[in-house]
C-alpha cells in the first residue's frame, strides 16, 4: 500500500526493538515479542492504564493500543508473554471497552514484530488510522482553563507590544529550533509562552524529553511533553512561529566615549586541566564570563576553585565594556552557547562532586563573531550550530 508520511515519522520516532539475540533460550522472534510487549508495560507503568483507540488519544498511545490488540488475539504470544504480564495486560487490565480490530492472523503480527534483520514496519501498521489531523489540534483539545492567568497577561501584553514596534519578529518553526523556558511561540494561531520545563527524562525509545507547561493567550495551558509540543509546531500547516526575543540593540562598542564609564570586561580563558576531556579538546574548550574587575587577578586560585576545572588557565581574549549590565550581557552569550555547553563534573577539594556551566566547546573565532554581533545588535538572527561549529542565521 502507499506509504503514509506521518506513519514513516512515526516509524523514526519509535526506537528498533532490541537486536534480536538469542538469550535464555528463546527465538529471535519471542524475544522480538516480548520486546514489543515490554513497551507497553512502560505505557502502562508511566499513565497507570493500558494504551487504548480513540481519536482523542497520541497517535503512539494508538500504536501501542493495536499492538495489545494483536498480542492478546493470538495464542502463540499469549503464551510467550504469560511470564511476564504481571500487570494483566492481555487480560484486559486497565483498559476501558474499545471496538475490536478487524479479523487478524498470526503472519500478520508476525510480519509487524519480526524485525529480525534490523528493519520496522511500524509504517505499515494496517489498523492505525492515518494521522490527517494535525498534531496541534490534539494539543488544543487537550487545553484547561489557566488558573493563575492574570500573573501573564502582563508578558503577552507586552510581546504583542513589541512585535507592533518591531523589536520582536515571528520566524517559521524549525526541527532544530530551541524550545526553552521564557520562549513565546505562535501554535494554532494563538500565541504560547513556555513558563516552565521539568526535569529532563530518557524516554522507554532512549530520547530524551521533559514535560512543559505552556500558557496560552486566551487564558488556557496545557501540560505537556518538549516533543509533543515540537511536533506540534512543526506539523502545523505552514509551521509554527517562534517569536524571537527583543532586539538587543548595540550593547557595548569597542572604544570607550569621553563620558563612559567602564562596567566590565568579557574574558575568554582555556584550561590547562589534564582531564582527558579537556586534553583532548583543549583548543575548543574555552570558559566565557564577564567580570568588574580584573581578570588576572580573578583567576589568581583558578587551581583551587572548581568553578575553573580545579586547574590553572590561561587569558585567551577579553573584551571591554563600557555602560552594560554585566549580568544581562553574561547571560546572553551563554544563551547563544547553550547547545555547545559542556557536560563536565569535577570535584572540589573537599571530594564534592560540581558541574562548572560556563564552558563550552566553541572555537575562538566563532566567540569573536559572537561579541561583534553583540555589538551590532545582530545576534538575535543567528544561532549557535554545534555541528557546524559556526553561527547560522534563523531562517525567516
Amino acid at each position: 500500500m502507499t506509504s503514509d508520511p506521518d506513519l514513516e515519522e512515526l516509524a523514526a520516532e519509535l526506537a528498533e526493538f532490541a537486536p534480536p539475540e538469542k538469550k535464555g533460550g528463546r527465538t529471535p522472534r519471542e524475544e522480538r515479542i516480548i520486546a514489543g510487549f515490554e513497551e507497553i508495560q512502560r505505557f502502562f507503568d508511566e499513565h497507570g492504564r493500558a494504551p487504548q483507540h480513540g481519536e482523542d488519544k497520541d497517535i503512539f498511545e494508538r500504536l501501542y493500543a493495536v499492538r495489545l490488540d494483536r498480542l492478546r488475539a493470538l495464542e502463540e504470544c499469549r503464551a510467550v508473554l504469560a511470564s511476564f504480564d504481571h500487570q494483566g495486560l492481555l487480560t484486559g487490565a486497565g483498559t476501558e471497552p474499545v471496538s475490536p480490530p478487524d479479523s487478524i492472523d498470526e503472519d500478520e503480527l508476525l510480519a509487524e514484530l519480526q524485525g529480525a534483520d534490523g528493519e520496522s514496519d511500524i509504517t505499515n501498521l494496517r489498523y492505525v488510522r492515518a494521522a490527517e489531523e494535525k498534531r496541534a489540534a490534539d494539543e488544543i483539545a487537550n487545553r484547561t482553563k489557566c488558573e493563575d492567568f492574570e500573573r501573564f497577561k502582563p508578558l503577552f501584553a507586552g510581546v504583542q507590544a513589541d512585535l507592533n514596534s518591531g523589536a520582536r519578529e515571528t520566524r517559521p518553526f524549525g526541527r532544530d529550533t530551541e524550545i526553552s523556558a521564557g520562549h513565546f511561540f505562535i501554535l494554532g494561531g494563538q500565541k504560547a509562552y513556555v513558563h516552565e520545563l521539568g526535569p529532563e527524562f530518557q524516554t522507554p525509545e532512549g530520547r530524551a524529553n521533559r514535560r512543559m507547561r505552556v500558557i496560552f493567550d486566551n487564558g488556557t495551558e496545557i501540560n505537556t511533553l518538549l516533543r509533543s509540543f515540537q511536533r506540534a509546531l512543526y506539523k502545523e500547516e505552514n509551521h509554527g512561529r517562534r517569536i524571537t526575543d527583543p532586539a538587543l540593540g548595540p550593547l557595548f562598542s569597542a572604544l570607550a566615549d569621553e563620558q563612559d564609564t567602564e562596567s566590565g570586561t568579557i574574558y575568554v580563558l582555556r584550561s590547562k586541566s589534564d582531564h582527558a576531556v579537556i586534553a583532548a579538546n583543549r583548543d575548543i574548550i574555552h570558559k566565557i564570563g564577564v567580570t568588574g574587575g580584573d581578570v588576572k587577578q580573578r583567576i589568581v586560585n583558578a587551581k583551587l576553585d572548581p568553578t575553573f576545572l580545579m586547574a590553572d588557565v590561561e587569558i585567551i581574549a577579553t573584551y571591554e565594556l563600557f555602560n552594560i549590565n554585566r549580568r544581562k550581557l553574561e547571560k546572553i552569550i551563554h544563551r547563544i552557547f547553550e547547545p555547545a555547553r559542556l557536560d563536565i563534573e569535577i570535584n572540589d577539594r573537599f571530594g564534592n562532586p560540581i558541574i562548572p556551566r560556563e564552558w563550552f566547546m566553541v572555537p575562538l573565532f566563532v566567540i569573536d563573531e559572537a561579541i561583534d554581533r553583540i555589538r551590532d545588535g545582530s545576534i538575535s538572527e543567528f544561532r549557535y550550530d554545534r555541528k557546524a561549529a559556526s553561527l547560522m542565521k534563523l531562517a525567516r
